[in-house]
Formats: structure tokens, C-alpha cells, sequence
């Protein structure tokens, strides 16, 4: 199965880092967050990626033309060109990178890897957010419900401690509690080919017309994601998850 991964963003929430290089390339723990993402799905076995590229998406085809030497030592004879390299690092992955446009919307990039999804189910997400997500529980799920659609709902933390009071008495401190504005969309969604009937071009932002006729045709179903949901919106963002690695027991860490 096919896991679609948006990578074409503009970023300009994150414009301190995102001036030089796309969203989906900046770091955590030395590896960007698209490579988190895939390792998330390759451990439950989704190992197909069509990469949808747009800003900047030149620095994404490089990384990856380039993968081994970036995360291996290698020997190099200048005069002849031969390259040796040690403990060369291999991933089971098939990744195909399309340039989808750099001002093309959400929906207009899906619609764009129409040829390379072909007409089966995949599965799709945003290259900037990390769960500790079930995806074969998820994929269970979707095909239980026979639907077109299926988006991961969760509950993100939030971004500042809240205290418990009691008649104006101080109870207790709550360190980044679940905010209260309920599930929102996470990504981490499963398509069925006929989502793409709902997309009609380039302008077309997958979260709006696409989602909307989705859910006025009854064909959206919500997979309720309780546990950990990290965005990265922000430079805070990108510090706290890489705090959040740096101890070792990083969430959405499933992989061993």
C-alpha cells in the first residue's frame, strides 16, 4: 500500500528555519521529520512512498539521492573516484519524489499523484506531525466501515500549564493538559481512489471542498487517536520534540 506524504509547504510559520530548507527537512535529533514520519509507517509495514514535492522540494531529492553517504562513513580516492563505503545504512523503502508544484494547495497535490497511487487504497499524510499511532489499527478501521475516507481525530497538548482551582483555592498545576477544543484533524488519513473525485484541480485545498462534500455524502469516517500527536508549526515545536528525542524515549518513537 502507498503512503502519500505532503512535503510541498511553504512553512512560513516556521520561517526561521524553513528560509533555507522545506518544512519537512528541518531536524530532530539530526534527521528531519520527514524521515521520523516514514519510519513510523515502515514499522508497521508501509514502505512505499510517493513524496509530493514543492518548496524548496530539490533539497528532498538530494537528501535521499544521497541517503547512504549522509548516514554512513565512506573512504573516497580522489584520483580515481572510488568511493568505499562502512556500515552502509539501508532502509526497506521505495520512494518516489514528484515535484507537485510550489504553489499548488493540499488537494492539488493529491490529485497530482493520481498516476503514481494508482486505483487502490493509500494512505496519506502532512510531512510535519509524528503520532505514536496504531496505523495497522487504523488501516483495520477503515476497512471495517467501507467509507471512502478515513482522518485520524486527536486531541493535541496544549501549549501552556493550567491550574486547578477550587473556590479560588490553588489545587493543583496541570503541565500542558489536553486542551479544550476537542479533536481536530491530525492527518494520518486512509484514502480509497474515489477521494479524488472530490478534488478538482490545483487551487483545490484538500481541507475544505474535498473533506466538506466528504462528510455531506456521509463518506468520512473519524479514527479517534487518544494517545501522542505532535505538530511542528513553530520554532517552540521543533525544540520541544527535539527535547523530547535528546531523552531517548521520544513518543513516537515505535521502531526499535
Amino acid at each position: 500500500m502507498k503512503v502519500v506524504i505532503l512535503a510541498g509547504g511553504l512553512g512560513t510559520r516556521l520561517a526561521e528555519e524553513t528560509t533555507v530548507k522545506p518544512k519537512p527537512m528541518v531536524e530532530i535529533g539530526g534527521l528531519p521529520i520527514l524521515w521520523h514520519i516514514m519510519k513510523i509507517y515502515s514499522h508497521y509495514g508501509f514502505r512505499d512512498f510517493v513524496i509530493a514535492l514543492g518548496y524548496k522540494g530539490e533539497q528532498i531529492k538530494n537528501y535521499f539521492l544521497n541517503y547512504h553517504f549522509l548516514n554512513s562513513d565512506f573512504s573516497i580516492d580522489l584520483g580515481s573516484g572510488k568511493v568505499d563505503v562502512h556500515d552502509r545504512v539501508r532502509e526497506d523503502w521505495r520512494i518516489t519524489l514528484v515535484g507537485t508544484g510550489a504553489s499548488t494547495q493540499t488537494g492539488g497535490r493529491v490529485k497530482h499523484l493520481a498516476s503514481h497511487i494508482g486505483g487502490e487504497t493509500f494512505m496519506l499524510t502532512y510531512g510535519d506531525g509524528v503520532a505514536d499511532i496504531d496505523l495497522a489499527a487504523l488501516l483495520k478501521f477503515h476497512r471495517s466501515h467501507g467509507k471512502l475516507a478515513t482522518v485520524t481525530a486527536v486531541r493535541p497538548i496544549g501549549r501552556f500549564g493550567a491550574m486547578v482551582t477550587s473556590d479560588g483555592v490553588v489545587k493543583a498545576f496541570e503541565e500542558k493538559p489536553v486542551n479544550g477544543e476537542g479533536w481536530i484533524n491530525g492527518g494520518f488519513f486512509v484514502f480509497e481512489p474515489g477521494v479524488l473525485d472530490y478534488i478538482a484541480g490545483a487551487a483545490t485545498i484538500l481541507e475544505r471542498e474535498p473533506l466538506e462534500n466528504l462528510v455531506r455524502d456521509g463518506q468520512l469516517m473519524a479514527y479517534n487517536h487518544a494517545s501522542y500527536w505532535q505538530c511542528m508549526d513553530t520554532l517552540r515545536d521543533v525544540r520541544h520534540l527535539n527535547e523530547q528525542w535528546a531523552t531517548g524515549h521520544a513518543p513516537w518513537k515505535v521502531w526499535d
